[in-house]
């Protein structure tokens, strides 16, 4: 059941502009990281093989496994960055999605682009 109190959003300006700032840095950081994880799967390498024996296929494809996951990982917390951006502009940032109540200050110190308090995650 959402909670009826929701906090005021931070009246200081200066503090939203470093919360912008931060958060698009972060952004643009995740968006390099990705576009590099993806050019480096479009250098050929030959034929991948899965043998009995480990061997220069079987690692280059356990390395692309393991790429493919990082970039999985990296665009979800991208949407979760470009999400908390929606909400600063919206004024509701630093209000949990679930409950409706605060977050508390350490918690979007910690991860800035959280969306729900610590009881609700």
């Amino acid at each position: 059941m959402p909670a009826t109190h929701r906090p005021d959003p931070d009246p200081d300006p200066s503090h939203a502009d470093e919360l912008v700032a931060s958060l698009e840095a972060l952004r643009d950081d995740l968006e390099d990281r990705a576009a590099a994880l993806r050019a480096g799967a479009n250098v050929p390498s030959g034929g991948i093989s899965f043998g009995k024996r480990v061997g220069e296929g079987t690692s280059i494809a356990i390395e692309r496994f393991t790429d493919v996951a990082i970039h999985e990982q990296i665009m979800h917390q991208l949407a979760a960055v470009e999400a908390a951006l929606v909400r600063v502009a919206e004024g509701t940032y630093g209000v949990c999605d679930v409950c409706g109540l605060a977050i508390a200050a350490e918690r979007l110190e910690a991860i800035p682009w959280a969306a729900t308090c610590v009881s609700c995650a």
